[in-house]
Protein backbone atom coordinates (compact mmCIF):
# COMPACT_ATOMS: atom_id res chain seq x y z
CA UNK A 1 0.00 0.00 0.00
CA UNK A 2 1.23 3.78 -1.09
CA UNK A 3 2.44 5.97 2.49
CA UNK A 4 0.07 8.57 3.01
CA UNK A 5 1.40 12.20 3.94
CA UNK A 6 -0.11 15.00 5.97
CA UNK A 7 0.46 18.27 6.92
CA UNK A 8 3.25 17.08 8.94
CA UNK A 9 4.91 16.12 5.95
CA UNK A 10 4.44 19.44 4.22
CA UNK A 11 6.13 22.76 3.90
CA UNK A 12 3.94 25.12 3.12
CA UNK A 13 6.57 27.94 3.35
CA UNK A 14 7.86 27.47 -0.08
CA UNK A 15 4.87 28.75 -1.48
CA UNK A 16 5.07 31.54 0.59
CA UNK A 17 7.53 33.81 -1.51
CA UNK A 18 6.01 32.52 -4.62
CA UNK A 19 3.21 33.77 -6.50
CA UNK A 20 0.82 31.19 -8.00
CA UNK A 21 -0.86 31.83 -10.81
CA UNK A 22 -4.50 29.73 -11.42
CA UNK A 23 -5.84 29.43 -15.48
CA UNK A 24 -8.99 29.15 -14.86
CA UNK A 25 -11.83 30.05 -12.37
CA UNK A 26 -14.68 27.30 -12.73
CA UNK A 27 -15.20 24.75 -10.15
CA UNK A 28 -11.84 23.77 -8.97
CA UNK A 29 -9.86 27.24 -9.89
CA UNK A 30 -12.19 28.82 -7.44
CA UNK A 31 -11.46 26.23 -4.53
CA UNK A 32 -7.73 25.97 -5.35
CA UNK A 33 -7.20 30.24 -5.73
CA UNK A 34 -9.60 30.66 -2.52
CA UNK A 35 -7.78 27.99 -0.32
CA UNK A 36 -4.28 29.21 -1.09
CA UNK A 37 -4.94 32.32 -0.70
CA UNK A 38 -6.28 31.44 3.10
CA UNK A 39 -3.25 29.45 3.63
CA UNK A 40 -1.02 32.67 2.80
CA UNK A 41 -0.52 32.52 -0.74
CA UNK A 42 -0.12 34.77 -2.94
CA UNK A 43 -2.42 34.04 -5.98
CA UNK A 44 -3.62 35.84 -9.25
CA UNK A 45 -6.52 34.39 -12.01
CA UNK A 46 -5.43 33.94 -15.41
CA UNK A 47 -8.17 33.96 -17.81
CA UNK A 48 -9.09 34.48 -21.88
CA UNK A 49 -10.55 37.63 -22.73
CA UNK A 50 -13.64 37.98 -22.59
CA UNK A 51 -14.45 34.99 -19.98
CA UNK A 52 -17.82 34.82 -18.07
CA UNK A 53 -15.54 34.19 -14.85
CA UNK A 54 -13.62 37.13 -14.57
CA UNK A 55 -16.11 39.53 -13.20
CA UNK A 56 -16.63 36.26 -10.04
CA UNK A 57 -13.35 36.27 -9.31
CA UNK A 58 -12.90 40.01 -9.29
CA UNK A 59 -15.77 39.86 -7.06
CA UNK A 60 -13.78 37.33 -4.93
CA UNK A 61 -10.84 39.77 -4.53
CA UNK A 62 -8.39 38.35 -6.85
CA UNK A 63 -6.49 40.26 -9.32
CA UNK A 64 -7.29 38.99 -12.81
CA UNK A 65 -5.66 39.07 -16.07
CA UNK A 66 -4.96 37.49 -19.41
CA UNK A 67 -3.51 34.17 -19.48
CA UNK A 68 -0.25 35.35 -20.94
CA UNK A 69 0.08 38.38 -18.57
CA UNK A 70 -0.52 36.01 -15.68
CA UNK A 71 1.95 33.44 -16.09
CA UNK A 72 4.71 36.22 -17.20
CA UNK A 73 4.07 37.21 -12.95
CA UNK A 74 4.03 33.98 -11.61
CA UNK A 75 6.53 31.29 -10.35
CA UNK A 76 3.49 28.28 -10.19
CA UNK A 77 1.08 27.79 -12.91
CA UNK A 78 -1.63 25.66 -11.98
CA UNK A 79 -4.17 24.95 -15.04
CA UNK A 80 -7.61 24.13 -14.25
CA UNK A 81 -9.59 24.25 -17.60
CA UNK A 82 -11.26 21.76 -19.59
CA UNK A 83 -9.03 18.80 -20.48
CA UNK A 84 -9.66 19.15 -24.41
CA UNK A 85 -9.61 23.03 -24.09
CA UNK A 86 -6.17 23.04 -22.11
CA UNK A 87 -3.89 22.43 -25.12
CA UNK A 88 -4.78 25.72 -27.36
CA UNK A 89 -4.69 27.60 -24.23
CA UNK A 90 -1.31 26.21 -22.99
CA UNK A 91 0.45 26.92 -26.46
CA UNK A 92 -0.91 30.32 -27.09
CA UNK A 93 -1.31 31.47 -23.62
CA UNK A 94 1.24 29.51 -21.36
CA UNK A 95 4.31 28.13 -23.26
CA UNK A 96 5.35 31.29 -24.68
CA UNK A 97 5.78 32.65 -20.72
CA UNK A 98 6.95 29.75 -19.31
CA UNK A 99 10.82 30.56 -17.94
CA UNK A 100 13.76 28.08 -17.05
CA UNK A 101 12.87 27.35 -12.64
CA UNK A 102 9.17 28.01 -13.03
CA UNK A 103 6.60 25.17 -12.07
CA UNK A 104 3.84 23.83 -14.29
CA UNK A 105 0.78 22.23 -12.15
CA UNK A 106 -2.18 20.04 -13.51
CA UNK A 107 -4.99 18.65 -11.34
CA UNK A 108 -5.46 16.08 -14.31
CA UNK A 109 -2.33 13.92 -16.16
CA UNK A 110 -5.01 13.47 -19.79
CA UNK A 111 -2.86 16.09 -21.40
CA UNK A 112 0.31 14.93 -20.06
CA UNK A 113 -0.16 11.62 -20.52
CA UNK A 114 -1.20 11.89 -24.06
CA UNK A 115 1.31 13.74 -24.93
CA UNK A 116 -0.62 16.97 -25.91
CA UNK A 117 1.10 18.84 -23.98
CA UNK A 118 4.95 18.85 -23.88
CA UNK A 119 6.64 21.12 -21.74
CA UNK A 120 10.33 22.35 -22.02
CA UNK A 121 12.72 20.22 -19.24
CA UNK A 122 13.75 23.35 -17.37
CA UNK A 123 10.44 23.64 -15.46
CA UNK A 124 8.92 21.65 -12.99
CA UNK A 125 5.75 19.42 -14.08
CA UNK A 126 3.66 18.25 -10.97
CA UNK A 127 0.00 17.47 -10.40
CA UNK A 128 -1.94 17.97 -7.54
CA UNK A 129 -5.40 16.33 -8.05
CA UNK A 130 -8.09 16.51 -4.94
CA UNK A 131 -10.28 12.92 -5.11
CA UNK A 132 -13.39 15.35 -5.13
CA UNK A 133 -15.31 18.24 -6.97
CA UNK A 134 -14.46 21.96 -6.58
CA UNK A 135 -17.31 22.80 -4.05
CA UNK A 136 -16.42 19.82 -1.87
CA UNK A 137 -12.53 21.16 -1.70
CA UNK A 138 -13.66 24.49 -0.81
CA UNK A 139 -16.16 23.33 1.53
CA UNK A 140 -14.12 21.29 3.25
CA UNK A 141 -11.19 23.65 3.71
CA UNK A 142 -13.69 26.10 5.31
CA UNK A 143 -14.58 23.42 8.12
CA UNK A 144 -11.31 23.02 8.60
CA UNK A 145 -11.32 19.61 6.84
CA UNK A 146 -9.86 18.78 3.32
CA UNK A 147 -10.27 16.51 0.33
CA UNK A 148 -7.51 13.66 0.02
CA UNK A 149 -5.03 14.57 -2.95
CA UNK A 150 -3.35 13.01 -5.04
CA UNK A 151 0.58 14.83 -6.08
CA UNK A 152 2.94 13.70 -8.97
CA UNK A 153 5.98 14.90 -10.38
CA UNK A 154 6.59 14.45 -14.20
CA UNK A 155 9.82 16.68 -14.08
CA UNK A 156 11.57 18.07 -11.49
CA UNK A 157 13.91 20.54 -12.85
CA UNK A 158 14.53 22.53 -9.58
CA UNK A 159 15.38 19.52 -7.57
CA UNK A 160 12.76 20.36 -5.13
CA UNK A 161 9.12 19.69 -7.39
CA UNK A 162 8.05 16.97 -5.20
CA UNK A 163 8.01 19.65 -1.61
CA UNK A 164 6.42 21.66 -3.95
CA UNK A 165 3.32 19.20 -4.51
CA UNK A 166 3.54 18.49 -1.17
CA UNK A 167 3.42 22.33 -0.44
CA UNK A 168 0.31 23.01 -2.73
CA UNK A 169 -1.42 20.26 -1.92
CA UNK A 170 -1.11 20.72 1.64
CA UNK A 171 -2.20 24.58 1.01
CA UNK A 172 -5.63 23.40 -0.46
CA UNK A 173 -6.53 21.58 2.13
CA UNK A 174 -5.17 17.95 0.76
CA UNK A 175 -2.98 17.66 3.90
CA UNK A 176 -5.49 17.02 6.55
CA UNK A 177 -7.37 14.45 4.60
CA UNK A 178 -4.57 12.81 3.04
CA UNK A 179 -2.16 13.03 0.53
CA UNK A 180 -1.15 9.71 -1.70
CA UNK A 181 1.86 10.24 -4.37
CA UNK A 182 1.14 8.85 -7.48
CA UNK A 183 2.44 9.14 -11.63
CA UNK A 184 0.90 11.13 -14.13
CA UNK A 185 0.24 8.07 -15.65
CA UNK A 186 -1.57 5.58 -12.95
CA UNK A 187 -3.61 8.87 -12.17
CA UNK A 188 -5.25 9.67 -15.88
CA UNK A 189 -5.32 6.00 -16.41
CA UNK A 190 -7.42 5.03 -12.95
CA UNK A 191 -9.55 8.52 -13.13
CA UNK A 192 -10.38 7.56 -16.36
CA UNK A 193 -11.02 3.86 -16.18
CA UNK A 194 -13.12 4.76 -12.53
CA UNK A 195 -15.55 7.66 -14.63
CA UNK A 196 -16.32 4.82 -17.44
CA UNK A 197 -16.60 2.13 -15.87
CA UNK A 198 -17.68 2.18 -12.43
CA UNK A 199 -18.83 6.17 -11.03
CA UNK A 200 -20.56 7.53 -14.47
CA UNK A 201 -21.09 5.23 -17.06
CA UNK A 202 -21.39 1.85 -14.70
CA UNK A 203 -23.66 3.42 -12.32
CA UNK A 204 -25.77 5.33 -14.87
CA UNK A 205 -26.13 2.51 -16.68
CA UNK A 206 -27.11 0.05 -13.61
CA UNK A 207 -29.70 2.81 -12.38
CA UNK A 208 -31.37 3.25 -15.97
CA UNK A 209 -31.33 -0.75 -16.53
CA UNK A 210 -32.61 -1.70 -13.29
CA UNK A 211 -35.17 1.34 -13.71
CA UNK A 212 -36.39 0.38 -16.99
CA UNK A 213 -36.62 -3.54 -15.89
CA UNK A 214 -38.74 -2.55 -13.67
CA UNK A 215 -41.18 -0.22 -15.86
CA UNK A 216 -41.49 -2.92 -18.35
CA UNK A 217 -42.73 -5.36 -16.27
CA UNK A 218 -45.63 -3.25 -14.75
CA UNK A 219 -44.43 -1.38 -11.86
CA UNK A 220 -44.81 2.45 -11.74
CA UNK A 221 -42.53 4.43 -12.58
CA UNK A 222 -41.98 6.41 -9.39
CA UNK A 223 -41.30 3.23 -7.19
CA UNK A 224 -38.81 2.17 -9.74
CA UNK A 225 -37.23 5.41 -9.86
CA UNK A 226 -37.34 5.18 -5.81
CA UNK A 227 -35.62 1.81 -5.82
CA UNK A 228 -32.90 2.17 -8.43
CA UNK A 229 -31.93 5.66 -7.91
CA UNK A 230 -33.07 7.36 -4.95
CA UNK A 231 -31.63 4.94 -2.58
CA UNK A 232 -28.12 4.80 -4.66
CA UNK A 233 -27.00 7.79 -2.57
CA UNK A 234 -28.26 6.41 0.55
CA UNK A 235 -26.09 3.16 -0.37
CA UNK A 236 -23.36 4.99 -1.23
CA UNK A 237 -23.32 7.35 1.94
CA UNK A 238 -22.99 3.89 3.94
CA UNK A 239 -19.63 2.58 1.80
CA UNK A 240 -18.00 6.27 2.22
CA UNK A 241 -18.58 6.20 6.01
CA UNK A 242 -17.57 2.68 6.98
CA UNK A 243 -16.88 0.80 3.97
CA UNK A 244 -19.05 -2.63 2.32
CA UNK A 245 -19.02 -4.07 5.65
CA UNK A 246 -20.62 -1.16 7.26
CA UNK A 247 -22.79 -0.74 4.68
CA UNK A 248 -24.41 -4.61 4.72
CA UNK A 249 -24.05 -3.75 8.99
CA UNK A 250 -26.47 -1.10 8.32
CA UNK A 251 -28.88 -2.66 5.61
CA UNK A 252 -31.38 -5.47 6.40
CA UNK A 253 -30.31 -9.41 6.35
CA UNK A 254 -32.62 -10.00 3.66
CA UNK A 255 -31.33 -7.05 1.59
CA UNK A 256 -27.34 -8.09 2.31
CA UNK A 257 -28.22 -11.90 1.47
CA UNK A 258 -29.51 -10.13 -1.87
CA UNK A 259 -26.18 -8.46 -1.94
CA UNK A 260 -24.20 -11.52 -1.81
CA UNK A 261 -25.91 -13.85 -3.94
CA UNK A 262 -27.54 -11.69 -7.20
CA UNK A 263 -24.23 -9.68 -7.16
CA UNK A 264 -22.10 -11.75 -9.28
CA UNK A 265 -24.87 -12.55 -11.59
CA UNK A 266 -25.35 -9.03 -12.45
CA UNK A 267 -21.31 -8.13 -13.15
CA UNK A 268 -20.52 -11.23 -14.78
CA UNK A 269 -16.81 -12.40 -15.94
CA UNK A 270 -18.24 -10.78 -19.46
CA UNK A 271 -19.14 -7.71 -17.76
CA UNK A 272 -15.20 -8.25 -16.17
CA UNK A 273 -13.73 -8.75 -19.62
CA UNK A 274 -15.40 -5.83 -20.97
CA UNK A 275 -13.92 -3.32 -18.46
CA UNK A 276 -10.37 -5.12 -19.17
CA UNK A 277 -11.35 -3.87 -22.53
CA UNK A 278 -12.03 -0.32 -21.96
CA UNK A 279 -8.92 -0.14 -19.61
CA UNK A 280 -7.05 -1.55 -22.58
CA UNK A 281 -8.57 1.17 -24.81
CA UNK A 282 -7.34 4.20 -21.57
CA UNK A 283 -3.95 2.59 -21.77
CA UNK A 284 -3.13 2.20 -25.21
CA UNK A 285 -4.84 6.07 -26.14
CA UNK A 286 -7.78 5.02 -28.01
CA UNK A 287 -9.93 6.36 -25.90
CA UNK A 288 -8.25 9.56 -25.44
CA UNK A 289 -7.63 10.00 -30.03
CA UNK A 290 -11.92 9.42 -29.78
CA UNK A 291 -12.33 12.39 -27.50
CA UNK A 292 -10.05 14.49 -29.32
CA UNK A 293 -11.32 13.85 -32.46
CA UNK A 294 -14.84 14.28 -31.16
CA UNK A 295 -14.21 17.96 -30.22
CA UNK A 296 -12.32 18.58 -33.42
CA UNK A 297 -15.49 17.13 -34.99
CA UNK A 298 -17.75 19.85 -33.74
CA UNK A 299 -18.83 17.05 -30.84
CA UNK A 300 -22.13 15.38 -32.68
CA UNK A 301 -22.10 12.78 -31.20
CA UNK A 302 -21.56 13.80 -27.55
CA UNK A 303 -24.46 16.54 -27.69
CA UNK A 304 -26.94 14.35 -29.67
CA UNK A 305 -26.06 11.58 -26.59
CA UNK A 306 -26.39 14.12 -23.99
CA UNK A 307 -30.24 15.85 -25.25
CA UNK A 308 -30.98 11.70 -25.90
CA UNK A 309 -29.89 11.16 -22.06
CA UNK A 310 -31.87 14.23 -20.58
CA UNK A 311 -35.18 13.31 -22.43
CA UNK A 312 -35.36 9.69 -20.97
CA UNK A 313 -38.02 8.79 -18.88
CA UNK A 314 -36.02 7.97 -15.54
CA UNK A 315 -34.78 11.97 -15.81
CA UNK A 316 -38.40 13.26 -16.14
CA UNK A 317 -40.07 10.76 -13.26
CA UNK A 318 -37.09 11.78 -11.11
CA UNK A 319 -37.50 15.86 -12.16
CA UNK A 320 -41.10 15.90 -10.67
CA UNK A 321 -40.64 13.40 -7.64
CA UNK A 322 -37.71 15.42 -6.80
CA UNK A 323 -39.52 19.07 -6.60
CA UNK A 324 -42.10 17.29 -4.41
CA UNK A 325 -39.42 16.14 -1.59
CA UNK A 326 -39.55 19.03 0.48
CA UNK A 327 -36.09 18.41 1.82
CA UNK A 328 -34.99 18.87 -1.71
CA UNK A 329 -31.81 20.88 -2.54
CA UNK A 330 -33.78 22.49 -5.04
CA UNK A 331 -36.37 23.34 -2.31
Amino acid sequence: MGKMYYDGDCNFALLKDRTVAVIGYGSQGHAHAQNLRDSGARVIIGLYDGSKSAETAKKDGFTVMNTGEAVKQADIVMLLVNDEKMKPIYDGGVAPYLKPGMTLCFAHGFNIRYGQIVPPKDVNVIMIAPKGPGHTVRSQYLENKGVPCLIAVENDATGDARELALAYASGIGGGRGGILETTFAEETETDLFGEQCVLCGGVSALMKAGFETLVNAGYQPESAYFECVHEMKLIIDLVVKGGLSFMRYSISDTAEYGDYSVGDRIITPAVKDEMKKVLSEIQDGSFAERWLKENADGRPGFTRRRKEESELPIEKVGAGLREKMSWSDRK
